[in-house]
């Protein structure tokens, strides 16, 4: 059968994909855990107003929601499935938690977004949001969490640091208006340095090439020290974003973290307010976040220092191999009948090697090599283990223990 049946955009999860997908969420739990996180999780729906508030979401993404009338009578509101999980955590705490000084949070759900063809339309989101005056170490902690999940998953995270804020800087001192700062940035984003050229244009005092400037990446102080140096006479307002991004480098390599420096990284350019990272693990983006200091004031409370990250779980689990089974404490449970003595022997006795801690397939449903087979008749049971002579026992008790005593050996 083909896939006609399934939604486009959708994706079936396998038994080896879920194996998968749970290691990259129990090092996720883990590593969450350790770092004084709790978890979280929200709706499914929310109200779309969440997201078109004071901008909470970019044009384009709000082009991606599904929404749809929450009918109530001759009343409703317009709704949409989850399609991002910042800004719902953002409206959980100024709902439920901003009593708190510092919130440390983090949920494994899935997002819902429209998409062409055949993309994907629900990924699912391991993510954390800091929220509180966390500046700057949260924005480390948060980058240390997600290479802490990489490398317990056995990949090595290559990290790339930014600021929009010196694009921001840039832009703003050419005389951009805020919708084209939004134009401009993704023209950049698409590779379209005539963006840059044009900005430049506007630019007093700008000697160095801007397009240059802002496609170059490098590495740590020098790379910084050297991108100020050029940006500085036309842009004096850069430098409070590059001093940022330069106290977070700064950090990463005292914790012995090798990190690149992209003047320009990120989509959501107004989304964030401060330094932003992206993750990868054998040459895919794996994951990212930063400081998006405006936020909750954007969804209904008070002004709020907050920052966070996601990792994006399905392409992780990707990169993994689905963990071997161990056998070694499975048996099989045979019935040589189906009279109901036979089967009520047979799940009882199947009960008891569960008490015990064993894994246990009833011979019907058997799909892996067991270690330990028990035949069950209507009065006796016969025991084989790693090719042993057979030993037959009348008692679910003397079995569990010949079964146990066999598989230790």
């Amino acid at each position: 059968m083909d896939d006609s049946m399934r939604c486009r955009g959708m994706r079936d999860l396998l038994p080896s994909d879920m194996e998968r997908f749970r290691q990259v969420e129990t090092a996720f739990r883990t590593a969450c855990l350790g770092w004084g996180y709790r978890e979280v999780r929200t709706p499914t729906i929310e109200h779309l107003h969440l997201f078109t508030a004071a901008g909470t979401l970019s044009p384009q993404m709000l082009d991606r929601v599904y929404s749809f009338l929450d009918w109530d009578g001759w009343s409703g509101e317009r709704v949409v499935l989850r399609p991002d999980s910042t800004i719902p955590v953002a409206r959980l705490y100024v709902e439920k938690l901003s009593q708190l000084k510092i919130v440390k949070l983090f949920y494994v759900q899935s997002v819902l977004r429209f998409a062409e063809g055949d993309d994907s339309r629900e990924d699912w989101q391991c993510g954390v949001e800091l929220i509180g005056d966390s500046y700057p170490f949260g924005d480390v902690e948060l980058i240390l969490i997600a290479c802490e999940v990489v490398q317990h998953l056995g990949l090595t995270p290559e990290i790339k640091l930014s600021d929009p804020g010196i694009l921001r800087a840039v832009f703003s001192k050419a005389g951009l208006t805020h919708s084209e700062q939004l134009a401009f940035y993704d023209r950049v984003l698409d590779g379209d340095l005539a963006a840059l050229v044009e900005v430049q244009s506007r630019l007093p005092n700008s000697a160095a090439s801007l397009g240059a400037l802002m496609t170059m990446e490098g590495e740590g102080a020098a790379y910084l020290s050297n991108l100020r140096s050029a940006l500085s006479p036309a842009v004096p307002e850069a430098n409070a974003a590059l001093d940022e991004l330069a106290a977070i480098s700064d950090a990463l390599a005292r914790a012995g973290l090798a990190h690149t420096i992209s003047p320009v990284l990120v989509r959501n350019f107004e989304y964030y307010t401060g330094p932003v990272f992206r993750l990868y693990a054998d040459g895919r983006h794996i994951g990212g976040g930063g400081r998006y200091d405006a936020l909750i004031s954007l969804v209904g409370g008070e002004g709020m220092p907050a920052s966070g990250f996601a990792l994006d779980a399905d392409v992780l689990a990707t990169l993994l191999n689905a963990p071997a089974t161990d056998t070694r404490s499975l048996v099989t449970v045979k019935p040589l009948g189906t009279s109901p003595l036979e089967l009520g022997s047979a799940f009882a006795l199947a009960r008891a090697l569960r008490g015990a801690g064993m894994l246990v397939s009833i011979a019907a449903s058997a799909e892996m090599p067991s270690q330990s087979e028990v035949l069950v008749s209507a009065a006796e049971f016969t025991v084989t283990t790693n090719g042993a002579h057979p030993r037959t026992l009348t008692k679910i008790d003397d079995v569990v223990r010949a079964v146990a005593e066999r598989v230790s050996d």
